[in-house]
């Protein structure tokens, strides 16, 4: 769930259970597959190859399972990979909260019938909605705040580097940057020794919507549907959602 606050969607999916990590390994796969066909095996060499492994050893994946991936995107190991293809979908969730859905799937017509059905069930809006102008492409990096963590420092090297916002909270730190400065930005924290949290491209929305107790639960019971769909990637969306609102 792509949405505010980053930190406090990295700390449920750290927590997700076994049950769900079987399908997170999948969509992770998939994710290293396009990137290697997109940039070639070599992390050094492809930027989003080595976001994708970065984003697969945060989640715990197995080291063999993502060899097992850029093997099969090569074309190595006797298995052929299935052809995916990547999509996103513009919806309205409940309560005319604007999402975009990205999808990485082998049978578009399959995802399409799968998403109107549980969105348009939920009370949402498929077809027809326009909402890619409420969001932008961003760099994210978010640092955990520990003892170690000088949040000071922190703030001069991200900026430095060319980081458009930095917000300094309780429990961790977000940085905003540009598509352009996000590897700049990512590459300066990591050389000073600070561990990242996550550090991903994603689609930050202009402004936030917030919504009483019970419509934003019913908003979040519809995103962690979405998400647990195979063929979905990622959900970004605007709604502005607590952090105990989340541990819920």
């Amino acid at each position: 769930m792509s949405g505010h606050s980053k930190w406090a969607t990295i700390k449920r999916a750290k927590s997700a259970n076994d049950a769900k990590r079987g399908a997170l390994f999948t969509r992770l796969s998939r994710e290293i597959i396009v990137a290697v066909r997109e940039g070639g095996p070599n992390p050094d060499a492809n930027f989003r190859l080595r976001l994708a492994i970065d984003r697969a050893r945060a989640a715990n994946m197995p080291k063999e399972n993502i060899e097992r991936a850029i093997a099969r995107a090569s074309g190595q190991g006797g298995e052929g990979a299935e052809t995916l293809e990547e999509i996103t979908y513009e919806v309205y969730l409940p309560h005319k909260v604007p999402a975009l859905i990205q999808v990485l799937t082998d049978n578009r017509n399959r995802t399409v019938a799968e998403l109107r059905r549980i969105i348009t069930r939920a009370g949402g809006q498929f077809d027809g909605a326009a909402v890619s102008w409420q969001f932008s492409r961003k760099g994210v990096i978010v640092i955990e705040r520990t003892d170690k963590v000088n949040p000071d420092d922190v703030f001069e090297i991200a900026l430095e580097a060319g980081a458009e916002d930095i917000n300094i909270g309780d429990e961790a730190i977000e940085i905003t940057t540009s598509v352009e400065s996000f590897r700049d930005v990512r590459e300066a924290l990591l050389k000073k020794g600070y561990e990242l949290a996550s550090a991903e491209l994603s689609m930050v929305p202009s402004s936030y919507i917030e919504l009483d107790k019970d419509k934003a639960a019913q908003v979040l019971n519809l995103i962690e549907t979405l998400e647990e769909m195979d063929d979905v990637q990622q959900v970004y969306h605007n709604l502005q959602v607590p952090a105990e609102e989340v541990a819920a």
